[in-house]
């Protein structure tokens, strides 16, 4: 229950944060009329949809289990990462777009920039860089404490937001000091190319666990150690683990000796679980007790 409270906080801190800039981003943009500003208002702004979208799915997610949904909500929130990293293709390809406009308007002698008053944009991507820092930080903290997906997609979004922001802030006063116009749509092409790089590693991470492919090797690794070193057990089989939203599934058949009671191989079982899950936070762990035949040479038996 705290968890749930704490993560909401960090969501509803992230949509007000975003609101800010945005509002911010977009006055300084037209009246400097800097693309590499505006560009970073429209990111922006897929990042105010994003943290509205995590809200939603750290609210559903953190409901229990249902008759509809019997294995509960965790894939709202690999659902929201992957959404979310869509977005932020979706906005560094409109920011190339726009940033190609302003060069061919660069090479076709049209300038609408105001040198003059670049100083309001340079203040505003100060803001933002500071602000994002402070904000994604505690999102970080929150989503590893917590091991939301959504969290640390959003997270990562406002990451990106203050490299971008940063690289156009260097901009903005290179262009203020010397007034060369052209940087400012090279410098939004260079940021949008780091903008899709992110958004693709974040809906590849969020799409494998909407299709429940395996944990790493190295996790899957993990659990086998813990199950050799269990004297116990005769051997397993069919060992599966995958993520679903913060939860880690993990399902294996453990073979005992047939001597052994009902309770002691219950017995066994927890001290398995309680090990993974000492691994593992929030691991759902479904073993499946069966007796030692003698057919098994072609499992993974011991």
């Amino acid at each position: 229950m705290l968890e749930s409270k704490e993560k909401k906080i960090a969501a509803g801190l992230s949509i007000t944060s975003n609101a800010v800039i945005i509002v911010l981003k977009v006055i300084a943009g037209i009246i400097s009329g800097s693309i590499s500003i505006i560009s970073e208002a429209v990111h922006s702004f897929t990042d105010f949809l994003a943290s509205i979208l995590t809200f939603y799915a750290v609210s559903r997610s953190s409901e229990p289990a249902d008759k509809e949904h019997p294995y509960g909500h965790g894939k709202y929130e690999d659902m929201s990462g992957f959404i979310e990293g869509g977005l932020i293709i979706l906005a560094g390809g409109y920011i190339i777009y726009e940033a190609f406009l302003k060069l061919i308007s660069y090479f076709d002698g049209n300038n609408n920039i105001n040198t003059e008053i670049m100083t309001i944009g340079i203040w505003v991507m100060a803001f933002a860089v500071v602000l994002n820092f402070i904000v994604s930080s505690y999102l970080f903290y929150v989503a590893k404490k917590t091991d939301s997906i959504s969290l640390y997609a959003d997270a990562q979004h406002l990451r990106i937001d203050i490299y971008s922001s940063s690289g156009i802030l260097i901009g903005l006063v290179v262009i203020r000091l010397t007034g060369i116009i052209i940087l400012d749509p090279i410098i939004a092409i260079i940021v949008a190319a780091v903008i899709v790089r992110t958004g693709y590693s974040i809906s590849k991470e969020t799409l494998n666990n909407l299709l429940d492919v395996s944990l790493p090797a190295e996790d899957i690794g993990k659990i086998e150690q813990i199950l050799n070193k269990t004297p116990d057990i005769k051997g397993y089989k069919n060992l599966k683990a995958r993520k679903t939203g913060q939860n880690r599934e993990i399902d294996i058949t453990v073979f005992f000796n047939p001597d052994l009671k009902i309770s002691q191989c219950h017995k066994i079982c927890d001290d398995i679980e309680e090990k993974i899950s000492m691994v593992f936070n929030n691991a759902v762990i479904t073993i499946h007790p069966e007796p030692k035949s003698g057919q098994e040479e072609k499992q993974k038996v011991f």
